[in-house]
């Protein structure tokens, strides 16, 4: 594992496909989670006002956050979750913001012709919906999330379908060409970090959002940064 700020980029290390999380990676989305899950708690008679203590929720499945932290069982927790969306969906998605440097980011690596994908445990269509309305959309090639329903909520399995959909693509486009893009995950908890070793791609833990040092190292990214900034060491030098 590399701190960014040390990286002499090997030639053979040049990004083609690049990952990345939405949350904590791109935006900075707490006060509209926040919000979200008091409001859902707030159905079953409980005020939490340690904001602090919610940003657990932030990166991880909502059902097993649900479970974890507040022990709802199987059918409270489809209900809270479902709650949640009520607030989420009308106003807390939009209680969200941009870090300072994701847009330039984004277009230098589209300047240089690299395929970006979104791959986050918020479900697709809210996830579509945000890219959109901070207007970075037009930078990728895909969105994908979990689904509605609770399926395909694990890290990994996001991951396998944003490669899959890609990598299908790429064959097309470079039929009987010995080609082999080179990939890579960024985002801010170590499920990002778990789900792109579990795929077998490189990956880049970012400080910025809300994954602690300790959490990223302990299992293993090739990279760690704590800004936007620098990403550029890792992805396009």
């Amino acid at each position: 594992m590399k701190e960014v700020s040390d990286i002499m980029k090997e030639e053979d290390k040049t990004y083609d496909i690049i990952l990345f999380d939405l949350d904590g990676t791109l935006t900075d989305p707490k006060e509209g989670i926040i919000n979200s899950i008091k409001y859902a708690l707030s159905k079953y008679g409980i005020e939490e006002n340690d904001d602090k203590y919610l940003e657990k929720f932030i990166g991880p499945s909502l059902y097993e956050s649900f479970e974890v932290y507040y022990s709802f069982d199987e059918k409270e927790v489809y209900n809270v979750v479902n709650y949640y969306r009520e607030y989420f969906s009308e106003r807390g998605m939009y209680e969200n913001k941009l870090y300072p440097g994701i847009k330039e980011l984004l277009n230098s690596l589209k300047e240089k012709d690299k395929t970006l994908i979104v791959a986050t445990s918020k479900p697709t269509v809210f996830a579509k919906e945000i890219i959109k309305f901070f207007g970075i959309d037009e930078y990728f090639v895909g969105v994908f999330g979990s689904n509605l329903d609770g399926t395909r909520i694990a890290k990994s399995e996001v991951i396998n379908a944003a490669l899959s959909s890609i990598e299908y693509n790429t064959s097309s486009a470079n039929a009987g060409k010995n080609i082999d893009p080179k990939k890579i995950m960024i985002g801010d908890r170590e499920y990002d970090i778990i789900g792109a070793k579990e795929n077998g791609i490189d990956s880049v833990g970012v400080l910025y959002g809300y994954g602690s040092k300790d959490e990223l190292e302990a299992v293993g990214p090739e990279y760690i940064t704590d800004q936007v900034s620098v990403l550029k060491d890792v992805l396009l030098e």
